[in-house]
């Protein structure tokens, strides 16, 4: 066996504010973590300079990149940071362009967050289409510090010349190993249990007999059930410059009313929940990366749907957000989560196969069933750009949750009722995935100049 996978599930499920985990929540990240070592040190900068490249700069104005690289630097959590004040932050700087810094304060201005243009950096290799470089200097203007970060998705962040496997494999060996989907089943099904409960039963180790993960996995719950609400309240107008106006309120009363044929009903709840989760993270709120922000509202949107109708209690959630994040964080491994690096079927393809997944565990299926749902919905998601318009998190990415829940219950539906025998599996569709996202042209992923971003702005012929 390969290295098993160790990625922990409230690392997968980060809660912060939207409107992209690899924009928002991993720049936040950084740039706290950039702080915190010149804190280390011993460090007061004079004044503190951010370049933001890539994928981060192509799209980081539609995606709140600037404001989140300020807030981290401000010491800010993406879990408990205050929205409003994230969005109102480059006003609150502007006029006074310093951040409290132990005993005295450090010069930075909105302006120090700077959107390189791709022309800038041309001939350079990024370590990863996101990437940004801090640098933090003296009074005489000498460099004290830089650290080159990249944003990996997710929320996921590493220096340049750190692997990922060095940061998540000093906890240890987990209790049930495995490393690919195959190796998952196998582990299951020689234990005894479902996915959920084997890995449940891996992060129980990792706690040392403490209910951290299952508290934590309580409040990623509570925060996918408060964005939906606040999703379904509220109408108006997104921002943005798109004009595009919040249909999860209309949606979700059309399903109330009974709008919508029986045999579908069910779905169409799910979608309004999928759109208003989504809507919420285009306006800013906070949600929770499942497994990202522009992804968010598929599991929420799945599971809270069918925890009202099947009335499931706390514990079959956990188990659903265990065997969903086991895929999610395989998926992770052998290919990415990040739109910027395969496009969008690393985010909304990715959340398709975990809510297919958790739902046909949810619904009875074995192992081999939830392997085969998974492998179902990431599948037929193969090949999907990410091309938001105006590097928004809005259209076609609220759409495509909605649409990426229908591909879930149909996957979820299609692996129970197969025989049990299918001819592709999800590792080798995972493999297929990277190798399009590698293939892809740059311009179709997360740059906004290629697909839908550009084709809607062309002469029809």
């Amino acid at each position: 066996m390969t290295a098993p996978i160790t990625t922990r599930l409230l690392e997968l499920y980060r809660i912060g504010p939207g409107p992209s985990s690899s924009h928002t929540v991993g720049p936040m990240r950084a740039a706290r973590r950039f702080r915190e070592r010149l804190e280390a040190d011993g460090v007061v900068p004079a004044r503190v300079h951010v370049e933001l490249k890539g994928s981060l700069s192509a799209t980081g104005h539609g995606h709140g990149a600037d404001r989140a690289v300020l807030g981290g630097l401000l010491g800010w959590h993406p879990d408990t940071c205050d929205v409003d004040a994230l969005l109102d932050i480059r006003a609150t700087l502007g006029p006074r362009p310093e951040i409290p810094w132990g005993a005295g304060g450090v010069r930075i201005s909105p302006d120090d967050v700077v959107f390189l243009p791709y022309r800038a950096y041309r001939g350079e290799s990024l370590p990863h289409p996101n990437t940004m470089v801090c640098r933090a200097f003296d009074e005489d203007d000498v460099l004290l510090l830089e650290q080159t970060w990249c944003s990996v998705g997710g929320g996921f962040v590493r220096e340049a010349d750190e692997a990922m496997s060095d940061i998540l494999d000093d906890r240890g060996a987990p209790k049930h190993a495995y490393a690919d989907g195959d190796t998952l089943v196998e582990a299951a099904k020689a234990a005894g249990l479902s996915i959920g409960e084997l890995v449940l039963e891996n992060e129980a180790a990792w706690d040392g007999g403490s209910d951290a993960t299952l508290r934590g996995l309580d409040q990623v719950w509570d925060a996918m059930g408060a964005c939906i609400r606040r999703g379904v309240a509220v109408a108006g107008v997104l921002p943005g410059g798109l004009g595009l106006k919040r249909r999860a309120r209309d949606l979700f009363e059309r399903v109330e009313a009974g709008a919508f044929e029986m045999g579908y009903a069910h779905i169409a709840r799910a979608q309004a929940y999928a759109f208003a989760v989504n809507e919420e993270n285009a306006a800013g709120g906070r949600v929770v990366t499942a497994p990202t922000n522009g992804a968010a509202g598929i599991l929420p949107a799945v599971l809270t749907e069918a925890a009202e109708r099947l009335g499931l209690d706390r514990a079959r959630i956990r188990r659903a957000l265990a065997t969903a994040g086991a895929f999610g964080s395989l998926i992770k491994a052998h290919a990415s989560l990040s739109g910027a690096e395969v496009g969008c079927q690393g985010e909304v393809g990715s959340a398709t196969a975990m809510a297919a997944a958790a739902l046909c565990e949810i619904l009875g299926g074995d192992p081999d069933d939830v392997e085969y749902a998974a492998e179902i919905a990431m599948e037929h998601n193969l090949g999907l750009t990410c091309d938001p318009l105006k590097g928004l998190v809005q259209a076609p990415c609220i759409e495509r949750n909605a649409m990426g829940v229908a591909k879930a219950w149909s996957a979820a539906q299609l692996a129970l009722h197969s025989g049990g025998e299918h001819l592709i599996s999800f590792d080798r569709v995972v493999q297929v995935m990277k190798r399009t996202g590698d293939d892809m042209k740059r311009e179709y992923k997360e740059t906004g100049e290629g697909g839908l971003a550009v084709a809607v702005n062309l002469p029809e012929c």
